[in-house]
């Protein structure tokens, strides 16, 4: 059998086999390793430009993802809701000048 010469295509000469790794090679010794999280939804969203700016400024700021920036927004928004349903404030304090403000959300 001839060996293709452009990188990366199959021996020339008929199908071939390849052996299934099952697993990664690697020795935890007595370390768990968990799985890598599976995505439970995937969402399509269109923001407005201020949002998509801020987005931008956030994943600078603290180099995190598109998805993972989404994915605690929409925790804390779930927070804050559940919050406010019960009653409650949301405070933010200037540890500067100790003023407090009450967060409104609409």
């Amino acid at each position: 059998m001839e060996r293709d010469p452009r990188p990366g295509l199959p021996l020339k000469g008929g199908p071939r086999t390849m052996a299934a790794n099952t697993g990664s090679g690697i020795d935890h010794g007595d370390v768990d390793v968990a799985p890598p999280p599976v995505p439970v939804d995937r969402i399509t969203v269109a923001l407005i430009p201020k949002a998509a700016k801020d987005l931008q400024l956030l994943q600078e700021r603290t180099g995190l993802s598109k998805t993972d920036i989404a994915n605690r927004a929409i925790t804390l928004y779930e927070f804050i809701d559940a919050q406010m349903r019960t009653d409650r404030d949301i405070l933010v304090r200037d540890n500067n000048t100790g003023e407090t403000q009450v967060i409104r959300l609409l």
